[in-house]
């Protein structure tokens, strides 16, 4: 296990995302808030208060919550544009299909490239959408490079992660992720977030370093993958070789140039998880009725990785604290579903 801590980020504090984003939300078709589920025998087993899983397994029709950002920045983007456009990303499976869910639904063309660890079930899954996938056979990194290689003409990047020269439309997919956080109608002392490129813990870090509510805010990825934590061990943002993992929505090698800044200065603490710690979360989630995958589970592998470390009282964690764990997706069952 990796860990990082930063006792100083509570007090840092920021802007919060534009209040019109959870307007956009609100006026589509299938929006609702997704639930926060009170798990009373984790409570019991981690010695605290409460817990609570923000359960994103239903997102707009989508397993994950990645339609919240990709949306936004699509619906903003466009308003810059004129004439049609052929939207293209990188994806390791959930933001890919949000990008080519909304292109279906305006009647555009979009093109996914997707990196050779994804399973064959989430490429499906894009194809199903409407969408060109093409399949890089290398990482995930590697595959972001080639769709923006790709981005020319009439061709639009919606990209997830952030790189210098590339950071309005990955900032309106952040501000778009501010929803998740916005729909949590409660103060809670720790919330636990998972970590691919850093856009998502980038959101939640904004979201409560520039309110009333200053909690800890703890960011959680795979050993195999941990291009944040690493990062932050450095002081500086480092590119980490990566492999196969069961939490492929976090199998990310560099930080997010956007997500980098916010997650140094006010994320409180890191920590790495491994594979059986997720596959148990999993299952522990599933056994309580929510459904998450291996990316979303990772916030409790995390959390409890933490507590099995003694980082109880660096995490400020009492038997009376209120956990909030956030938990991205369904699991792979679910995207077999019609409703998906």
């Amino acid at each position: 296990m990796l860990w990082h801590s930063n006792p100083a980020a509570r007090s840092w504090r920021t802007t919060p995302a534009p209040a019109e984003v959870l307007t956009f939300h609100q006026g589509l078709a299938d929006y609702a808030p997704t639930p926060l589920r009170e798990v009373p025998s984790l409570a019991e087993e981690l010695e605290v208060g409460r817990v609570l899983v923000k359960d994103e397994s239903q997102r707009l029709g989508l397993p994950a919550f990645k339609a919240l950002g990709a949306w936004w920045a699509i619906h903003r983007t466009l308003q810059d544009l004129a004439g049609p456009v052929e939207l293209v990303t990188a994806t390791d499976g959930n933001h890919g299909r949000a990008v080519a869910r909304m292109a279906s639904l305006l009647g555009l063309a979009a093109h996914i490239y997707v990196p050779d660890v994804v399973s064959e079930q989430s490429i499906e899954a894009i194809r199903a959408e409407g969408a060109s996938v093409t399949l890089i056979p290398d990482s995930y990194d590697a595959a972001v490079v080639a769709a923006a290689a790709a981005a020319t003409g009439n061709r639009v990047l919606i990209q997830d992660s952030a790189w210098p020269g590339y950071e309005v439309v990955p900032q309106r997919i952040v501000d778009g992720y501010s929803t998740l956080f916005r729909e949590i109608d409660l103060q809670p002392d720790l919330v636990v977030v998972p970590m691919g490129v850093g856009s998502v813990a980038q959101a939640a870090v904004t979201h409560y370093r520039s309110g009333s509510s200053a909690p800890v805010v703890l960011g959680v990825e795979p050993a195999r993958a941990a291009c944040i934590t690493a990062s932050l061990q450095a002081g500086e943002p480092v590119t980490v070789s990566t492999g196969t993992t069961v939490m492929a929505g976090l199998n990310c090698g560099t930080p997010s140039s956007l997500a980098w800044p916010v997650l140094q200065a006010g994320l409180s603490a890191s920590v790495t998880v491994e594979e059986d710690e997720a596959i148990q979360a999993v299952a522990d989630l599933g056994g309580e009725g929510i459904s998450s995958g291996a990316s979303g589970a990772a916030t409790l592998a995390g959390f409890r990785a933490a507590l099995a470390a003694g980082q109880r009282d660096a995490l400020g964690v009492t038997a009376g604290s209120t956990i909030v764990l956030i938990s991205t997706e369904a699991s792979p069952e679910f995207g077999r579903h019609p409703a998906a």
